[in-house]
């Protein structure tokens, strides 16, 4: 009964110290849970969440295309001798690109230039003549006393003049005469001497008036010879001025035998070698595809329900998968006018500043397009998100303790992220050492 007794008492304390033993390992279990890997409490910074204004966006997506893009083809035929480009290769506008043989093309110039030189010759022979013509005219003009713009009778020659006005005089006394020998005053002989004198007035007269006739016709010879010489001075004129146009002809042909390139931007495609013969009536006569890429257009599709929120000038910031780190500012300068039937979205266009070629046309992108009211968001620093699996965890520190959130973010401003849902305003966030903290563990905050 005794040794009963006793092994019941040691069986009693057995279970005493197991069960002593199993309350000491919980309580150790539940205090490493709260600890890290070594026992220890985790030290990390914190920070409150903020509620800060912060502009408000449009996400849409995009792609990205040169600004112009041109295709160089000749103006004339002709054989390659010189190429001055390849793909990839910047150009300026006004380089010259390709050149082809112009030895025909120099000669015909050479050709051209000649003939002005010599209806310049013809020019300035014609103006001597006209010179001369004017001079013969201004002397026959002196010598009748004759001014440009009069118009000359053979009335009014000075030698008719005065003979008219002696044969008038002559012509009244042989009249009185007549009378005085009707009476029987004067002598036959007198009636004939003054008859003898008008008559040779006469004769004076129609001399002076042959004399003026002369006189008229060296005038109107001398003036048809200054308007012959002036149109022949026209005449030469006007082949100097084709002979030019030739000339200018034949320098365009020259120059079109080198092709410039047409806009500042890189070669795409190249389609030329030396010794190639082109013709710009060949099939496919394009020697190469030239696109400026300085300033790329942003071509973004706006779904239907969003179409009211886009208007020109605002301003778009654009990601590419290239370089996820960096935005690439732009502006909203072009707006489609009708949707696309099948997608029903409307395409409108930005410009943005391609600094140092970064980006390529073709390039897909991610829009963000400014509206103009800013709105409330809780923000926290970013480096408080810590990225697991699909999820984005922060942890809130309450009384010492961290405890896990899952939480949805936002937009990424400076060094803060917004919080759209998971933390509420001030409450305390892990912002350091996150990587070390779990659900749960107890934390030493050094802030």
């Amino acid at each position: 009964m005794n040794i009963k007794l006793k092994i019941s008492g040691a069986l009693t304390l057995a279970a005493a110290v197991i069960f002593a033993a199993s309350c000491g390992s919980s309580n150790a279990n539940e205090s490493n849970a709260n600890a890290d890997e070594n026992g220890q409490p985790v030290t990390v910074a914190t920070a409150p969440a903020v509620v800060r204004q912060i502009p408000t966006y449009l996400e849409a997506t995009g792609s990205l295309t040169s600004d112009a893009e041109s295709n160089v083809a000749p103006t004339i035929g002709g054989k390659i001798v010189e190429v001055n480009f390849d793909v990839g290769s910047f150009v300026q506008r006004g380089d010259p690109l390709v050149r082809l043989d112009a030895r025909d093309a120099q000669i015909r110039l050479e050709q051209a230039q000649a003939q002005v030189e010599q209806q310049r010759k013809a020019v300035a022979s014609a103006q001597a003549a006209v010179d001369q013509a004017i001079a013969n005219l201004r002397q026959t003009q002196v010598r009748l006393g004759v001014k440009d713009g009069e118009n000359f009778d053979i009335k009014d020659f000075s030698q008719v003049i005065t003979v008219s006005a002696q044969l008038e005089l002559a012509e009244k006394e042989l009249r009185r005469f007549e009378r005085l020998l009707e009476s029987g005053d004067v002598s036959r002989s007198a009636y004939d001497q003054k008859k003898s004198q008008r008559d040779a007035l006469l004769g004076q007269l129609a001399e002076a008036r042959s004399n003026a006739a002369v006189a008229i016709k060296a005038i109107n010879t001398a003036e048809a010879g200054v308007a012959t010489a002036k149109t022949q001075v026209a005449n030469a004129r006007a082949a100097v001025a084709t002979a030019e146009t030739q000339v200018d002809q034949a320098r365009k042909a020259v120059s079109d035998n080198t092709i410039y390139s047409p806009l500042s931007g890189y070669v795409s495609e190249r389609n030329a070698d030396v010794g190639e013969y082109i013709s710009p009536n060949q099939p496919n006569a394009k020697l190469a595809t030239i696109v400026r890429t300085a300033v790329l257009r942003l071509q973004i599709d706006i779904p239907e329900q969003s179409i009211g929120k886009i208007a020109i000038g605002q301003g778009v910031s654009a990601q590419v998968s290239a370089y996820p780190d960096r935005k690439f500012a732009g502006t909203i300068v072009r707006i489609l006018p009708t949707l696309n039937p099948q997608s029903r979205t409307l395409k409108v266009e930005a410009e943005i500043e391609n600094v140092n070629g970064l980006l390529k046309p073709g390039q897909f992108a991610t829009v963000r397009i400014t509206q103009s009211k800013p709105s409330p968001a809780v923000m926290v620093p970013a480096t408080a998100v810590k990225a697991d699996g699909n999820r984005n965890l922060i942890f809130v520190v309450k009384d010492g303790i961290a405890s896990e959130r899952v939480v949805q973010t936002g937009l990424l401003e400076d060094d803060y992220i917004e919080i759209k849902q998971g933390v509420q305003e001030n409450e305390q966030v892990v912002v350091n050492n996150v990587e070390n903290v779990s659900d749960g563990v107890i934390v030493v905050q050094s802030n």
